[in-house]
Order: C-alpha cells, then sequence, then structure tokens
C-alpha cells in the first residue's frame, strides 16, 4: 500500500495489480440525487459559483463518501471550466443546461483563443484540489479530470448542448484546419490543467470524452482520439513516488477500445453498450476496464441491483484491472438507499 493512502485498492486495480475486491466509485456521485447537496448547491446560490468556492467543492466532494464505503473521491467541479477560463462565457440556464455567450463561429474566433494558465483564470480548481486531498487524509485516492478536447469543442462551437452536433461537425467537415487548431489548443490546456491539478493532489486522473461517440470511425481517430493521446503522452505520471493512473472514457465509443487501448493510458471507462467481457478481448489486456452498469438500474428494487452487479463481475471474470462504476453518470432521481445496495452488492462480489 502507498505510504499516502490508506485504501489504494481503486490506484492498484487501475495499474492491474492484485486486489482482494473489485473497486467501485460513481460517476457524478457528489451532486444532485443527493438531499445534502441540494443544501449546499442552494447554499452557494448558482452552480459555478459552488465549483469556484474550495470550501463548498470539497464539502460536496466528501458527501458520498460519508454514506456510502466508496474506494475514490472525485473533485467536485464542471468539464467546462477550461472554455469559461478561454473567455467564452459560460452561464447555466435552468432546465437547459450550460450555455455560452461567446461560443466559437470563425476562424478568427479560433486564432484568438489563448490557452489558459491553470494557475491564474484556473487555480480555483487547483484550490479545491488541494483542499479536498488534505481533508480526505489518506482515507481514498482523489480522481481529478477533465473533458476531452472533442467534447470540450463540441460545447464551444455548438454554444451549450446540441441534438444534431451540425455547428461543430459542420466546422469539422468545411474548415478542418480551423477545427484542428482548435483541438490543439484545446488539448494543451487539458494536459497543463491535469498536470496542474496532479501538482495540487490528484492521484488519478481521467478525461471524459462525452461526445467522441457521434463521431465517424475514421473522424474518431482523426478529430477526438489523436487529442486524447497528445494529452497522455504530455501528463505528469508520476507525484509523491506514486504512478498517477489516467483513464480514457468515450461514451458510445466501444467500438474504438482497441484503438484506446494503445494510447499509453492505464485504463478504459466502458459504457453499459459494450460487455465487459467483449471490452476484454479489444484490449488485449493492454489497461484496466471501468464500469459499466445501466445507471438506470438504479430506479429498480433491490434483488435486482444486486443480480445486475453480479451480471457485470461476472462479464469481466477472473483477473485484476477491474474498477466497478456505472457506464455513466447517476441520475439525479435516483434514491441514495439504492446506491448503499449497489456498493454493497459490488463489496460482496460473487459469493
Amino acid at each position: 500500500m502507498s505510504a499516502t493512502l490508506k485504501n489504494d485498492i481503486f490506484i492498484r486495480a487501475l495499474l492491474k495489480q492484485p486486489v482482494e475486491r473489485t473497486p467501485i466509485w460513481i460517476m457524478r456521485q457528489a451532486g444532485r440525487y443527493l438531499p445534502e447537496y441540494k443544501e449546499v448547491r442552494a447554499q452557494a446560490g448558482d452552480f459555478m459559483s459552488l465549483c469556484k468556492n474550495a470550501e463548498l467543492a470539497c464539502e460536496v466532494t466528501m458527501q458520498p463518501l460519508r454514506r456510502f464505503d466508496l474506494d475514490a473521491a472525485i473533485l467536485f467541479s464542471d468539464i467546462l471550466t477550461i472554455p469559461d477560463a478561454m473567455g467564452l462565457g459560460l452561464y447555466f440556464e435552468a432546465g437547459e443546461g450550460p450555455k455560452f455567450s461567446n461560443p466559437i463561429k470563425s476562424a478568427a474566433d479560433v486564432k484568438a483563443l489563448a490557452i489558459p494558465d491553470p494557475t491564474a483564470e484556473l487555480q480555483y480548481v487547483m484550490n479545491a484540489v488541494s483542499l479536498i486531498r488534505k481533508t480526505l487524509d489518506g482515507k481514498v485516492p482523489l480522481i481529478g479530470f477533465s473533458g476531452s478536447p472533442w467534447t470540450l469543442a463540441s460545447y464551444m462551437v455548438e454554444g451549450g448542448g446540441t441534438k444534431d452536433f451540425g455547428k461543430v461537425k459542420g466546422m469539422m467537415f468545411s474548415d478542418p484546419k480551423s477545427m484542428h487548431m482548435m483541438l490543439d489548443k484545446t488539448a494543451q490546456s487539458v494536459s497543463s490543467y491535469l498536470n496542474a491539478q496532479i501538482e495540487a493532489g490528484a492521484q488519478a486522473v481521467m478525461i471524459f470524452d462525452t461526445w467522441g461517440g457521434v463521431l465517424s470511425h475514421e473522424k474518431y481517430k482523426e478529430f477526438s482520439l489523436q487529442y486524447m493521446q497528445q494529452i497522455v503522452d504530455s501528463l505528469t505520471r508520476t507525484a509523491d513516488g506514486q504512478t498517477v493512473p489516467v483513464t480514457l472514457f468515450t461514451k458510445n465509443g466501444g467500438q474504438w477500445l482497441g484503438d484506446m487501448a494503445t494510447t499509453g493510458c492505464d485504463a478504459l471507462g466502458v459504457d453499459w453498450t459494450t460487455d465487459l467481457s467483449t471490452a476484454k478481448k479489444l484490449t488485449q489486456g493492454k489497461v484496466a476496464l471501468q464500469g459499466n452498469l445501466d445507471p438506470s438500474v438504479l430506479y429498480a428494487d433491490d434483488d435486482t441491483i444486486k443480480s445486475e452487479v453480479k451480471k457485470v463481475l461476472t462479464s469481466y471474470g477472473d483477473g485484476p484491472g477491474h474498477v466497478f462504476n456505472l457506464g455513466h453518470g447517476i441520475h439525479q432521481h435516483i434514491n441514495p438507499e439504492r446506491v448503499k445496495t449497489l456498493v454493497d452488492a459490488v463489496h460482496a462480489g460473487l459469493s
């Protein structure tokens, strides 16, 4: 066990080292399904004020660890902090999600993009990382994260969420030079941002490629995977004498797991549309796998949750290298008691 961690089972699993049981954490484990989160969110006034207040961000990061026996904490923040720091003017519309007041509309806008200094415009994130790491006191590792360049670019060009990705794909096809310039700048920004999180105390990092799955095979490799590769190549991989594992996650990206496994990352997130036994074959043992229960299972009764957990554990099979998680983020209307059932079922394993 590492000198700084009382529970390092999550780190060991990501590095494909032997573990005594399957570790578990949950995407969006700190969030609006918890009543205590809603109280702090109301206290902060709005979402970004919560993200920018280190004490409140630390409090909501710790909340799920008080309720559930999870094996990792994840920084409470948002993937859109980088484009916000680039000057795109992030704001949140009630019921509509994130929006940008200054979206990217032209090649000139792309050229004008500045790469933010993570210790200036994004220092509030580093303050939160440092405080959370100190507050955890070695209980479990702290995960830092960022959105992928393609996913960030999707929001930056669309100006918010979208169903058809017409603007960002339109730029990709009509002005690929500008798109590559934006992705390169964003990749540089993500690299420095994650390295700053590692320096501030993050013990593992994850890149969320939420929208990579909307691309064709050829375009995925050119416009998404290439830039995640650039980030992996530039990350600090050790801190405090310990390895800092890197996980990549492309939602709806099961068909590219083999390509993703060649990047040099330590682990791949797998959503619920790909069986873990298939993912193992595609990745040929090169990486650990994280996932992949359908979040909607948590609407079911306890017996169903336990049964579905066993199916996921069975699909992974024998050997180290599995971190249990949902196949994407937890839904906001889930009963926290069902989450406890999930965590306990994973701890029980196949017994």
